[in-house]
């Protein structure tokens, strides 16, 4: 392929990036050697995400079945670039930039497979029975991205590599907590099944998005729960350098944060999303620098 066609795929990549930051724990400041391959695993990630969620329109969502079909094609085209077969024109600005950045960095396959593995989930699959199914999807959804981006900038070790699963698990699992009710306008349920009937929490009162006390005790052990992933997590920053060091420390503080939001407001997530706030980032900045 010639430079300059590849080049202009990977700009378009970080445009990509530039416009939608969300869900992607790291990739505003890194190293401007590997920025273009940060960009492009994004672009990768985020594209599949949309199919999972919307598909590619801006009308209404598609139907199941025609986004399960997108992201079968989706599959395929990843497996093409791994066999580095022809990508058809309209997906090499992803395909090429992906293929280019495995390549370069001896990216593991498995990481790509798993992300897409878990995007199709989100299309089929709306209820687990069990935290152990929560963190599965977690592990495929979550884990990947945090490899990658240590992969990126050049952290192979597999002690690593655990501590950030456990930072990543404890982000998605915030990212659930805080966004109960927004996933059940999708018909989406992350709360465990098992643990709801503990807690005598019905389908039928989460729907009422009025958090009763069963739902607030609820809440309350998933949120404690996952502050054990963050705690587990937290030394990954004491081996990583520069710039990387301080946003996995923000990346850190911003999940915790969302925890004690939650806490804040009586782990009430149904009547009201907690959220950072840009003045909760700039506060959190100074404590990050000073405890990385």
């Amino acid at each position: 392929m010639e430079t300059q066609t590849l080049a202009n795929h990977y700009a378009r990549c970080t445009a990509l990036a530039s416009s939608h930051y969300e869900n992607f724990p790291v990739g505003r400041l890194v190293p401007e050697e590997i920025r273009p391959h940060v960009h492009a695993v994004y672009a990768f990630a985020r594209t599949a995400d949309d199919i999972a969620d919307e598909g590619y329109t801006d009308e209404d969502a598609l139907t199941e079945s025609a986004r399960l079909a997108q992201m079968h094609r989706f599959q395929e085209l990843l497996e093409s670039c791994l066999a580095n077969q022809s990508i058809p024109e309209s997906h090499q600005w992803i395909f090429h930039p992906l293929a280019d950045t495995i390549k370069r960095f001896d990216l593991p396959p498995r990481l790509f497979r798993d992300l897409l593995s878990a995007f199709e989930q989100d299309i089929i699959k709306r209820r687990y029975q069990d935290f152990t199914e929560v963190t599965d999807y977690c592990r495929r959804s979550a884990n990947p991205i945090g490899r990658l981006v240590l992969y990126l900038h050049g952290y192979r070790e597999e002690k690593l590599h655990l501590l950030s699963d456990q930072i990543c698990t404890g982000l998605q699992l915030a990212n659930f907590w805080q966004d109960v009710s927004v996933d059940l306008k999708k018909d989406r349920i992350y709360l465990p099944l098992d643990e709801m009937g503990n807690y005598q929490v019905t389908i039928e009162n989460l729907k009422t998005c009025e958090a009763t006390q069963s739902y607030q005790d609820l809440l309350q052990f998933q949120v404690e729960r996952t502050w054990t992933f963050f705690r587990n997590g937290e030394s990954l920053t004491h081996h990583l350098k520069d710039l990387l060091r301080w946003e996995i420390r923000m990346t850190w503080l911003g999940g915790t944060t969302i925890l004690k939001k939650i806490k804040s407001q009586s782990y009430d997530t149904l009547s009201h999303r907690p959220q950072l706030s840009k003045f909760d980032m700039l506060c959190l900045l100074p404590y990050a620098w000073l405890t990385k």
